[in-house]
């Protein structure tokens, strides 16, 4: 499961139209970044993974992440609703380590642990999604290019977590589940971001 990449900040509040916010010239690097790492060009880095699918949300930000990969891979990109964020009906998007840099309200009520409206649907419609594509592949691997939210809440689950939003997942970062054909599941690693140490790209703007 990986998160998208870094992507503009929207505010469509003036329009009332849905903010889809498209990846920022960072947002660009770090998902070449990524794609590269996975096929195994970085000197020194991991050699290329098999992939046997990339899956994406149906939002642009995860689409154009997922894009370089599946280019790579000579594969297309799968749009997957059931892979969108929690909030992809909000009319802004602002990259929530501005919300943490403002201290806006809006960071500590995702960071108090306040209940989501529909948070728990929200986390049935991922898990159930998940599972499904799982079960489509028997065998493979897939990535299923996402959204922090999205990661979380499938984390959650297999962890038995409360909290869906229980940590930052970050942008391009790699988190990795095993899928038994017997049902079982294990989070085999959470949040890496070699590739883009490899690479040189920051994670955030304004980062060295």
């Amino acid at each position: 499961m990986v998160r998208h990449a870094l992507p503009d900040r929207v505010d469509n509040t003036p329009t009332g139209e849905v903010a889809d916010p498209t990846l920022s010239d960072l947002g660009r690097r770090q998902a070449a970044a990524l794609a590269d790492w996975l096929v195994g060009l970085w000197p020194g880095g991991p050699p290329a993974e098999t992939v046997d699918a990339v899956y994406s949300s149906p939002l642009v930000r995860a689409f154009e992440t997922a894009a370089p990969l599946a280019d790579q891979l000579g594969y297309p990109v799968v749009v997957e609703d059931g892979l969108a964020e929690y909030d992809a009906e909000e009319l802004v998007y602002i990259p929530v380590e501005e919300l943490r840099a403002a201290r806006d309200p809006r960071w500590f009520e995702l960071v108090s642990g306040e209940v989501i409206p529909d948070l728990a649907d929200f986390q049935t419609r991922v898990v159930a999604t998940v599972e499904a594509l799982v079960a489509t592949h028997p065998g493979q691997r897939l990535v299923l290019v996402c959204h922090g939210g999205v990661i979380g809440a499938y984390l959650a689950h297999l962890l038995g977590t409360q909290r869906v939003l229980f940590f930052e997942a970050g942008y391009t970062s790699i988190s990795r589940v095993l899928a038994a054909s017997t049902g079982e599941r294990s989070v085999a690693s959470m949040n890496e971001l070699a590739h883009l140490r490899a690479a040189g790209v920051p994670l955030y703007e304004g980062d060295n």
